[in-house]
């Protein structure tokens, strides 16, 4: 009777954890998932500015689709870094996200490709959707190409060299990159390029550190050392991430708003506003990152890094609906 009772507490205490854990995740998804859908028409409000057919929904599955990509790269990302950690036990690894991420962007990415179908309208009906008219236009054969990238991605994270999911993650990303910046807009392929590099960085940043978080957890009683290590290894390429991400976000406004009109109009345009945010929001993850990294190295314990870690990825998924949101509402007049 006595062998049996700890076992049945110390089951039950892993049971409530599981299940609190399990209830965060849910609430945060739930408040994740009001940023897209509310964020447009809060942007928009006495703008003056009109907002575009099912910007909320657009927006929302804009999110699912940069949420795909980002736990698809961080795997692919992070399994690479562990290679580098000695004593680290690469069999013994968290289970992987990537094919129910790859399931939930290629719904996303049809969903999407059904609003181009119907001539960036929302669809009432499939009579409404012109899907061979796709193959016509550019942004149809974008839409296409995200779709059946998708399909790619989870069928590599099925196999048994995951490592190849790289490869539809680079035609996701430069399908994403084009998309973002139209053969009539000046210097296209210099904004698809600043966007291509934002984007990239931006997946490896967030979904690196989601899978960095869930090795840790995997590695807490069996190798605290190499979790350490593989967290350090990471913020060191996180640092290079976040000043990629700054410098091509930096010319990328810039080349949308002029700099004589950057101040006004991030509080008179709702893509001004949403990208105020944005700038609030990833200054908020730098600070969690820096502490974070304080800690890892001046802490008696480096594995206390974890929880403002924590706090950082929580922070990042914010900035990933903030991102989805900049992409439905107007692009700003260059003045």
């Amino acid at each position: 009777m006595s062998s049996t009772g700890p076992a049945a507490g110390t089951d039950g205490g892993a049971g409530a954890v599981s299940v609190r854990r399990s209830v965060t995740v849910l609430v945060l998804v739930a408040l994740a998932a009001l940023i897209p859908l509310l964020g447009p028409s809060l942007a928009l409000r006495d703008t003056g500015e009109a907002a575009a057919p099912g910007a909320a929904g657009i927006a929302l599955l804009r999110t699912v689709l940069f949420t795909a990509v980002g736990v698809s790269a961080g795997e692919v990302f992070v399994t690479r870094l562990a290679r580098r950690v000695p004593g680290a036990p690469h069999g013994d690894v968290p289970r992987a996200w990537a094919p129910a991420a790859a399931a939930a962007g290629f719904v996303a990415a049809l969903g999407l490709a059904s609003v181009v179908a119907t001539g960036n309208l929302v669809p009432r009906s499939p009579s409404d959707m012109d899907v061979g008219g796709l193959y016509q236009s550019r942004d149809g054969m974008l839409a296409l190409l995200e779709v059946n990238a998708f399909a790619a991605l989870g069928l590599c994270a099925l196999s048994r060299r995951p490592a190849r999911q790289v490869w539809p993650l680079a035609a996701i990303a430069v399908a994403e990159a084009l998309r973002a910046h139209p053969t009539t807009e000046y210097g296209p392929l210099t904004g698809s390029a600043l966007t291509l590099v934002h984007l990239v960085c931006a997946a490896l940043w967030t979904g690196g550190l989601l899978y960095v978080l869930r090795t840790l957890l995997r590695w807490r009683h069996s190798a605290p050392g190499a979790g350490a290590a593989l967290l350090g290894l990471y913020a060191r390429v996180a640092a290079v991430l976040l000043a990629l991400i700054t410098a091509t976000g930096v010319c990328s406004t810039l080349r949308r708003m002029p700099s004589g009109t950057v101040l006004e109009q991030l509080t008179t345009t709702a893509y001004g506003r949403v990208l105020l945010a944005k700038v609030l929001l990833v200054a908020a993850v730098a600070l969690l990152a820096l502490w974070a990294r304080r800690r890892l190295h001046r802490a008696p314990d480096p594995l206390t890094a974890y929880a403002p870690a924590r706090a950082e990825v929580v922070v990042l998924g914010l900035v990933t609906g903030v991102s989805a949101v900049l992409t439905a509402v107007p692009v700003p007049i260059r003045w």
